[in-house]
């Protein structure tokens, strides 16, 4: 069964960083695009950024664009997003998601707040 757990969430002051990861089991982790979305309080569910099954080709939206890194770790299964010049903004419960079939984790919460 496919299975994504996201950490790495936690609380971060403005300005701050952080790494979020993806443990992906269940499937063959280097055959799949990959992507990050977000959810904050009241708010759609927005796309963040993806990645192409060996990692050679990312998109980002705009609100990510500079400060935001997709990557992935095809040996280890593992999808990260480097999370930089964090902001107020950015507080949301941010997912791991797989495109086909639609596979999505169960989220880790990010919080910037001073």
């Amino acid at each position: 069964q496919v299975q994504l757990v996201e950490s790495g969430g936690g609380l971060v002051q403005p300005g701050g960083s952080l790494r979020l990861s993806c443990a992906a089991s269940g499937f063959s982790f280097a055959y799949y695009t990959m992507t990050w979305y977000r959810q904050a309080p009241g708010k759609e569910r927005e796309f963040i950024a993806d990645i192409n099954h060996v990692g050679g080709i990312t998109n980002y939206a705009d609100s990510a664009k500079g400060r935001f890194t997709i990557s992935r770790d095809n040996a280890k299964n593992t999808l990260f997003l480097q999370m930089n010049s964090l902001r107020p903004e950015d507080t949301a419960v941010y997912y791991c998601h797989r495109p086909v079939a639609n596979y999505w984790g169960q989220g880790t919460q990010v919080t910037v707040s001073s």
